[in-house]
């Protein structure tokens, strides 16, 4: 069994967004994969928060560094801090609500205007445990990713469905892109030359959760 090893012990530090509108679930995604909690409560996000949770690719440990915030017009103006530095992304809509669907082209172009072209997408499908409300059929979702050229996946953060492979799915393809040099970490001059660590926000604001390489099947 691997011994465990310190919070800041790890080989690349990646920051991925979660965006969508309001009330498609990216807080409870954001709790069911760091820190394994699901909340029929939780209230909409203020600003931004963010968690942290790390897991094993390939050889190497590899830190999510995930921000989640409102999906509300009126937080708009965070957008550009928000983005900075995003390596990958997490795209949600509610498979129940079929206007957070029609949405999904908005966000995806406001994400792409804001970060880098080699940033690795998901899109996701949540809420797909409320079957009997289904609105948006996974063929079309997968329609859409293939032709944006995003990964897809459809996730139950109340039944701990997929939650784990959505997010494991862009570390990995992240740190694929990164070690093959070909995404640009920018002019961050606390980032490494060599593309290890790409630093973004300040430790203090991190709370970590450290994974106990448990939990998934």
């Amino acid at each position: 069994m691997a011994a465990y090893r310190a919070d800041d012990d790890y080989d690349y530090l990646f920051k991925v967004v979660l965006i969508g509108d309001s009330g498609v679930g990216k807080s409870n995604l954001l709790s069911r994969f760091t820190k394994n909690e699901f909340s029929l409560e939780s209230k909409s996000t203020i600003g931004v928060e963010f968690a942290t949770r790390s897991v094993h690719v390939d050889d190497k440990i590899v830190k999510a560094q995930i921000w989640d915030t409102a999906g509300q017009e009126r937080y708009r103006a965070i957008t550009s801090a928000y983005y900075r530095g995003a390596v990958g992304a997490l795209l949600v809509y509610d498979v129940t609500r079929h206007i957070t669907f029609d949405n999904v082209e908005r966000w995806l172009k406001e994400l792409r205007d804001h970060t880098d072209a080699n940033i690795v997408i998901m899109l996701v499908g949540n809420k797909a445990d409320l079957r009997h409300l289904r609105a948006v059929s996974a063929d079309d979702a997968q329609a859409f990713a293939e032709r944006e050229n995003t990964f897809f996946m459809e996730t139950s953060a109340a039944e701990s469905l997929n939650v784990d492979d959505a997010f494991t799915e862009v570390l990995t393809q992240i740190y694929h892109v990164v070690s093959k040099k070909t995404l640009e970490i920018g002019d961050d001059p606390s980032a490494l030359p060599k593309g290890q660590t790409i630093n973004v926000g300040s430790r203090d604001d991190v709370s970590a959760v450290k994974s106990a390489g448990c939990c998934s099947a």
